[in-house]
């Protein structure tokens, strides 16, 4: 709690509010519902008011909560209650309009008339909606007509709001027979498919009838905080206690990282070596339908729930096993399902150590392999626990790293790749003193408060370091201290970064106790020495590499109101090399070989392929031009394969059933190698970037061998 609340706004707050509230109603002309309003609590108005003086006086951003903060904070809200403009007509956004430049006022004085007033209109909507589909749910069925033209829009953030409930009515018809389409095409039975809808339906309208006051002011609070930026929140009393395992899934679940789309839930990310990592069919943007608990437990349609719901009924016991019903995120359409069983566990500290391997990569004059060592960061870890006690050997990212390093030297390797992809970051620590394994001294990083002080982390000592040929590997998934030792090594001109754009998370957030719950408050912004920051825009790497990851899906930029990319002075720090020299010959030579390389080009067709399906917006109702749709994207991701098989010398396909079939074949054992020894080749031939990677950095030593011999002066003897 904030000690500096005016008295005086807290005594007007509590005097006021019923009447306001009272009045609020009457405006609206809203006549008493058959159901109890929510209404807002006392200890909520003195939360709101210190919410906004925090964030007016703490956030980075230095936004003034006012008349236009007030407009923008209305439509947020109304968004994020109706995002695809299915419950409010326009007739209700014309009521609203009364508050738009008032909620600053209100909420500067502890008023929430304004929120739980559209939220108790928002409720009325949707629980008329919901139970008038459940009466008349298998009516609606038996009258679809599946051989009509019709379209579904898939964006309803598109159109325009409903003019009347007769326009939301045909809306839903459309909604609902989408849904109908995509079960019949799941190969649902017509008996089957109502009940499965009516239970989804029921399921809602009971979610809607549990809302509390806490669920309303969390809304409309984060309604405000995602103005700021999207890692700005509010955390009721209930979602404070269970923070952790709520955003990550950290303790004994499936290792991801989940997000709300729409009535969706999304995986955002892949905790590395986690129960879902392990597994290996979850992806990021796969969307998740249905959780069943056990071998053959029955499937919970989730669609609609609550982020939080949804997280308690995957969470659970260690060694316990969960099923997961998606919708694959390159998916064209939702009839696409697949079934994915995960074993629980906890994500442990060891298994997400780094470690090594050792690339052969053929010389491009036909000499001796070329050896490359690779080091696989997951996640910049350090038990902090251990260190504070005292101990010598207390696990950390950097301490890892030195040994491996070490080993892969003594090796005779020629040159090192560190392998940051999917790694999401962790300790700002780690990642400075991991940077000074590869330089002698100097800064790594700048950090820039919202006071606008700005202070330097880096290595202050001299020390040895690994000088030797160096490339990093990064992609869309790799976030935070990972972009702090990317950027650095891109700075100091140390090594050649290869991969995707990253993530773009170059904030700072830390927490704050309110009188209810805690916000969560960007506070300070991360600067790379070059004074470019990290921020949205991420690490653009020298040499780039095709991507399965949509950047208007993940990452900072896919973000809606993220803080923009800037720049700060930079630090007067050494050079290394001279990497952007060479870049030009690595990326034609990258390109050369890559088109040649035919699961190289098969990850291209697979990239193209993704793209066109994310570039649908419209979904036709007409049964028979559904399946052709369908089928259209089955031929072209068939013709993707059998281009791969041909050019290897395989035998086609007739259909991607039969790839399934081959992927699924056990191993059997040739000579005396055994299976896990056969998948593990087969996983080291399956990643074609690791081994552009290494043939990335055979060409940098190459090049500068080349560039030694040309200016080594060659001595003559005179007779």
């Amino acid at each position: 709690m904030i000690k500096n609340t005016p008295r005086s706004v807290q005594v007007r707050s509590k005097l006021l509010g019923g009447i306001w509230g009272l009045f609020a109603l009457a405006l609206l002309g809203l006549a008493a519902p058959a159901w109890s309003l929510i209404t807002y609590t006392d200890e909520q108005r003195e939360t709101i008011v210190e919410l906004v003086e925090q964030l007016e006086k703490r956030h980075y951003a230095k936004l003034e909560y006012d008349d236009l903060l007030s407009s923008m904070h209305l439509d947020n809200y109304i968004d994020s209650l109706d995002g695809g403009k299915m419950y409010f007509t326009s007739a209700d956004l014309a009521e609203f309009e009364r508050f738009r430049n008032a909620m600053d006022e209100e909420l500067h004085a502890g008023h929430l008339e304004a929120g739980f007033t559209i939220f108790n209109r928002f409720q009325q909507r949707l629980e008329a909606r919901l139970s008038g589909i459940i009466d008349t749910l298998p009516a609606r069925i038996d009258a679809m007509d599946f051989t009509v033209d019709e379209d579904y829009r898939l964006d309803g953030e598109d159109r325009d709001w409903a003019t009347d409930l007769a326009e939301l009515d045909n809306r839903w018809r459309l909604h609902i027979k989408n849904q109908v389409l995509s079960l019949r095409l799941a190969e649902k039975e017509g008996d089957d498919i109502a009940e499965v809808l009516e239970k989804r339906y029921r399921n809602q309208l009971n979610r809607v009838k549990q809302y509390n006051h806490q669920d309303v002011f969390q809304i409309y609070a984060n309604a405000l905080t995602e103005l700021y930026d999207p890692h700005t929140s509010y955390l009721s009393p209930r979602r404070s206690e269970n923070f952790n395992i709520n955003m990550s899934l950290s303790l004994e679940g499936i290792g991801a990282v989940l997000q709300l789309e729409d009535e969706y839930t999304k995986v955002a990310r892949i905790v590395p070596a986690g129960p879902a990592d392990k597994q290996g069919e979850l992806r990021p943007s796969d969307k998740i339908i249905a959780v069943a608990q056990g071998e053959d437990g029955a499937f919970e349609d989730v669609i609609g729930w609550r982020l939080d719901e949804v997280v308690e009924l995957i969470r659970g016991p260690k060694d316990t096993t969960v099923r997961l019903q998606i919708i694959p995120g390159k998916a064209a359409t939702a009839d696409m399902r697949q079934e994915i069983t995960i074993v629980r566990n906890q994500v442990k500290l060891e298994e997400q150590s780094a470690q090594k391997e050792i690339l052969e990569i053929p010389a491009a004059d036909g000499g001796d392999m070329i050896k490359i060592g690779v080091i696989d960061i997951p996640a910049f870890y350090i038990d902090f626990d251990a260190m504070r006690r005292g101990e010598d050997d207390y696990k950390s990212t950097t301490r890892d790293v030195k040994v491996l390093l070490d080993e892969l030297q003594d090796e005779g390797v020629e040159g090192i790749i560190i392998d940051l992809r999917h790694n999401g970051g962790g300790s700002l620590q780690e990642a400075n003193e991991l940077t000074g394994l590869f330089i002698e001294y100097g800064p790594t990083v700048q950090i820039r408060h919202s006071s606008r002080r700005v202070w330097r982390d880096g290595k202050r000592a001299r020390t040895p370091y690994y000088d030797g040929p160096l490339l990093v590997m990064i992609n869309r998934l790799s976030a935070s201290a990972s972009e702090i030792f990317a950027g650095a090594i891109q700075d100091y001109q140390r090594g050649i970064i290869a991969g995707d754009r990253s993530f773009g998370k170059g904030t700072v957030q830390t927490m704050l106790p309110l009188t209810e719950g805690q916000l969560k408050l960007t506070e300070s912004k991360f600067y790379r020495i070059s004074g470019d920051s990290t921020q949205h825009r991420g690490v653009v790497p020298d040499v780039t590499f095709p991507s399965m990851f949509d950047p208007d899906e993940i990452g900072e930029s896919a973000l809606e109101h993220a803080l923009n990319w800037d720049q700060i002075n930079p630090v007067r720090h050494r050079r290394y090399g001279d990497i952007a020299a060479i870049v030009p010959d690595l990326t034609r030579l990258f390109a050369s070989r890559s088109a040649k390389n035919p699961d190289f080009v098969y990850l291209e067709d697979q990239v193209n392929l993704a793209e066109e399906a994310r570039s649908i917006k419209t979904l036709p109702l007409n049964e028979k031009a559904r399946i052709a749709m369908r089928e259209e994207q089955e031929l072209k991701a068939l013709a993707i394969e059998n281009r791969r098989r041909a050019a290897q010398g395989k035998e086609l396909l007739t259909s991607l059933e039969d790839a399934e079939v081959e992927d699924s074949a056990p191993l059997e054992e040739t000579g005396e190698q055994t299976d896990e020894e056969a998948l593990e080749e087969a996983d080291d031939a399956s990643d074609v970037l690791l081994g552009e990677a290494g043939q990335i950095l055979a060409d940098a030593l190459r090049l500068r061998q080349q560039s030694i011999a040309q200016h080594t002066p060659v001595l003559v003897e005179e007779n």
